[in-house]
């Protein structure tokens, strides 16, 4: 896949950053291309340094998706629902849940 390929400009010509899925991606075809290591080293590096850059877009779209669900998971109160022991809720909310984030 060519750099232009990877890269999509809105209407305003601003770049465009690729989804999560896509970025991800990309990311495993770069390891395995570096993994074999054929590639000359100006190559691996320009790689690499593509690698590094999707691997940090990566994790933060993490965190921010690790973000919203934390938001989701806080009762009326603003606090986090867990359960007995401490742990974050992970059981169905049910319609009448006065918890309910939604």
């Amino acid at each position: 896949m060519s750099k232009k390929e990877r890269e999509t400009k809105t209407v305003d010509g601003a770049m465009e950053t690729p989804r999560f899925e896509d970025a991800l991606k990309r990311l495993e075809e770069i390891v395995a291309r570096l993994e074999k290591g054929e590639l000359p080293l100006e190559e691996s590096l320009g790689l690499y340094e593509e690698g590094v850059k999707l691997s940090r877009l990566c994790h933060a779209k993490l965190e921010e998706a690790e973000g919203k669900i934390e938001l989701l998971l806080k009762d009326s109160k603003g606090e986090a629902q867990v359960d007995a022991s401490g742990r974050p809720r992970t059981e169905p909310l049910t319609p009448g849940d006065e918890d309910a984030p939604f």
